[in-house]
């Protein structure tokens, strides 16, 4: 086996059905493996431990492994379980790519994400409940699920439809190669019946009449022998003129070589064995032909071997009209596989004589004959200025090549197959891929264009949610957070009013948590939780000031530290 005989093997088993499924189930276990680590890790990170890294690692990668199959629920249910596990952040964009590609139809893909987005704001909102700023959490959860969620499975949804398009673009493409092609050969096929029928009609007649007359004057007592000699010359060959044309009758009535209705000789003169013939009747009339052979001889069918016959008569017809007096060549090889005809004249030694007549339509016969058994037929310039004609001809019945002719065939213009097609078609591929699969290449560019467009649109959303929540958290910061300085300044005993009027509302996401830690309230109070401006000693505990109201006085501060 050649170098290419194994890569197209390699290729073959790259694409075998079977091992992309095993891939692709290898693919799901691990990404659903990863998702369960980071998962996990993540919780870690947030001080969980125990059953809860578990349940969450395990939780992730089960929803992993559902999420092909199950798109909707996995989707709901993971935007319901996310705000109570923060180590579902990367599960949410797998997810919520999957189900912008899986779910079928705009209607049920809108309705699954709207109630994953619901279930998502609710459970933020229940978890934070009996803290502060429940708006602010609203927006910053939507400004997520947006960035996690719906950003992910948009471009998912735009990418797979496009795909979808292309696919569906070069399955239609592919039907109209076929139905060209399907058209063509019927054109081509009722254009033969024609000129068969044209043929039979006229030629037909013609030869008859010959043969007839012939006939007739072959057994006039008024001929000489020589005469007589003649006479039956001619007959015979309007008879086998008339054999020969019911022969191409026959093929272009019905594309395959009709049995010539002659006996073996008759049959054997035009056939690979009269070749010898045709060549010592060129060197009688004083042409320098030599014919070489080469190989174990072995027979043609019927078809091939009158085909044989007719490129060495034809090519050494064309010789004799256009290089007069040039040597010429017949070689025949039999080849292992195949039979192989070469003629090949030499340059011209003087000019035609006059105008030479002729049809223009030879060699388009002989390459049309070879195709109707399977072969082929080139002819072109030789070197040192002569010319040359060669075919190669089965030895069995072959297949006749397609009606598309080679110059006008689309689907040469995409070196890889369309779906549905047995060749290759003109360009996924809409292109593939854009309308014309051909351009694959560029619809491959284009889909990778696309692709990273769709990803710096996503980072563009992300950084500009990014950059607005950090804005928003620095201003917020500010009121809940004072110096110590200011602290010291306030006085227990003083108004109420007076005191909030100083101190920040503490209305922030920074103080969420801080209530009901440290030291216990006064009894029938209301007391106002505030971070300090300082750091803290130890990293894993926060400074915090405590001002504790009733009846519209301060009646105690504090200044203590909690965990983290």
């Amino acid at each position: 086996m050649d170098a290419s005989s194994r890569i197209r093997a390699g290729w073959a088993w790259l694409a075998a059905p079977e091992l992309w499924s095993r891939r692709r189930t290898a693919g799901e276990l691990v990404l659903a493996l990863v998702l369960g680590l980071m998962a996990a890790g993540t919780e870690e990170l947030l001080g969980s431990e125990g059953l809860r890294l578990l349940f969450v690692g395990v939780s992730a990668a089960l929803l992993s492994l559902l999420r092909r199959r199950m798109p909707t629920p996995v989707l709901v249910i993971t935007g319901g379980l996310a705000p109570l596990m923060s180590g579902f952040a990367p599960l949410l964009m797998v997810v919520g790519w999957s189900a912008g590609r899986r779910i079928v139809g705009a209607g049920r893909a809108l309705a699954a994400f709207t109630v994953a987005y619901v279930l998502f704001i609710g459970t933020t909102l229940v978890d934070s409940w009996s803290q502060q700023a429940q708006m602010t959490a609203v927006l910053l959860s939507t400004l997520y699920f947006l960035a996690t969620t719906v950003v992910p499975g948009l471009a998912s949804r735009y990418w797979t439809q496009r795909r979808t398009l292309l696919h569906a673009l070069q399955e239609r493409n592919s039907q109209l190669l076929r139905e060209r092609a399907m058209v063509a050969g019927q054109a081509r096929l009722l254009e033969r019946q024609r000129i068969a029928q044209d043929m039979h009609d006229s030629l037909g007649h013609q030869l008859a009449l010959i043969s007839v007359h012939t006939g007739a004057l072959e057994v006039d007592p008024g001929l000489t022998p020589r005469q007589r000699e003649v006479v039956g010359v001619l007959r015979d060959a309007s008879v086998t003129a008339m054999h020969e044309l019911r022969e191409v009758v026959g093929i272009l009535r019905d594309g395959v070589e009709a049995a010539p209705s002659v006996d073996e000789s008759g049959r054997a003169a035009r056939g690979t064995a009269g070749i010898a013939g045709l060549v010592e009747a060129a060197r009688a009339a004083g042409n320098a032909v030599e014919l070489r052979c080469s190989g174990g001889a072995r027979p043609l069918a019927a078809a091939a071997d009158h085909a044989a016959y007719r490129i060495v008569q034809e090519s050494l017809t064309n010789a004799y009209k256009h290089a007069p007096g040039a040597a010429i060549g017949v070689e025949l090889r039999y080849e292992p596989d195949s039979f192989v005809l070469e003629i090949v004249s030499g340059a011209p030694v003087a000019p035609a004589p006059g105008e030479v007549v002729s049809g223009g339509q030879g060699l388009t016969g002989l390459r049309e004959r070879a195709r109707l058994v399977g072969g082929i037929v080139h002819a072109g310039p030789a070197d040192g200025g002569g010319f040359r004609v060669a075919g190669v001809l089965p030895y069995g019945v072959g297949e006749a090549a397609p009606f598309v002719a080679t110059e006008d065939d689309f689907r040469q213009q995409s070196p890889q197959a369309a779906l549905g097609n047995g060749g290759p078609v003109m360009g996924w591929t809409v292109s593939e891929r854009e309308l014309a699969m051909g351009g694959q290449k560029r619809s491959r560019g284009g889909g990778l264009a696309l692709g990273c467009g769709i990803a710096v649109a996503a980072l563009l959303v992300l950084g500009a949610a990014g950059v607005f929540g950090l804005f928003f958290l620095v201003g917020s910061m500010s009121e809940g957070m004072i110096d110590p300085v200011e602290y010291e300044k306030v006085k227990i005993g003083a108004a109420e009013d007076e005191v909030r009027d100083g101190l920040p509302s503490g209305d922030t996401i920074a103080t969420t948590g801080l209530s009901g830690k440290g030291p216990q309230e006064p009894a029938d109070s209301e007391c106002l939780v505030l971070m300090s401006s300082e750091v803290g000693d130890n990293f894993d505990t926060e400074p915090v000031f405590r001002f504790c109201f009733r009846d519209g006085k301060l009646i105690e501060k504090k200044s203590y530290e909690v965990s983290r």
